[in-house]
């Protein structure tokens, strides 16, 4: 009798010791919404990015509802030097390892701000068309091979996109190397007036 119980038993034992691995491989993943500290780094964000999702100047870029990967891919390179931006680089640093997957994950299910904008030009200008190649014909972005993502640029800030455009040209931002080529190619003319149409999509 007590032989017939022991699979039982020992089924069980598995059983529970499963659940107990899984809960805390589950739980080894920060919650903002449960713990203070993580949760008051990410509110850190909101100071430059806005704390409903609509960042306090123009020249920053909105984040809430922006591909995962590609959120994931710049604290990389803010955290790197591969990408250069003083407050990013610290913001960056802040965030230790098991942090950085939530994080990203948390801005990337938030809604992409409604907010007023102008109507968008009837004609895409010369050069737009490039643009959708990689970041989708809707210019929504998309995720990619090996976990890459290109980022949203449908009603980004005009301001943002058209610094970060040039930045990409002169090459002062130097972390993806295909814009850099791109950007070199199209004047400061179509870049302009690439980033004005995207940015009132």
């Amino acid at each position: 009798m007590i032989t017939n119980q022991i699979p039982k038993v020992f089924a069980a034992v598995l059983a529970v010791g499963a659940v107990a691995v899984a809960q805390t491989a589950f739980g080894a993943a920060p919650n903002p919404d449960t713990q203070r500290e993580f949760g008051a780094k990410l509110q850190v964000c909101g100071a430059c990015h806005g704390a409903n999702g609509v960042p306090k100047s123009p020249n920053i870029p909105i984040i809430w509802g922006q591909q995962e990967s590609y959120i994931a891919k710049q604290l990389h390179d803010f955290r790197s030097g591969d990408r250069v931006a003083e407050v990013m680089k610290w913001m960056s640093d802040t965030l230790d390892g098991s942090e950085v997957a939530p994080g990203t994950a948390f801005f990337a299910s938030k809604t992409w701000p409604a907010r007023p904008r102008p109507a968008a030009a009837v004609t895409p200008p010369a050069g737009v068309a490039v643009c959708g190649a990689c970041h989708q014909q809707n210019f929504m972005g998309a995720q990619q091979a090996e976990g890459k993502a290109t980022p949203r640029l449908a009603g980004q800030n005009y301001d943002y996109l058209v610094e970060q455009m040039r930045r990409f040209a002169d090459g002062e931002r130097a972390n993806d190397a295909d814009m850099v080529q791109i950007m070199k190619a199209i004047s400061p003319a179509d870049r302009e007036a690439m980033a004005r149409y995207l940015s009132a999509l």
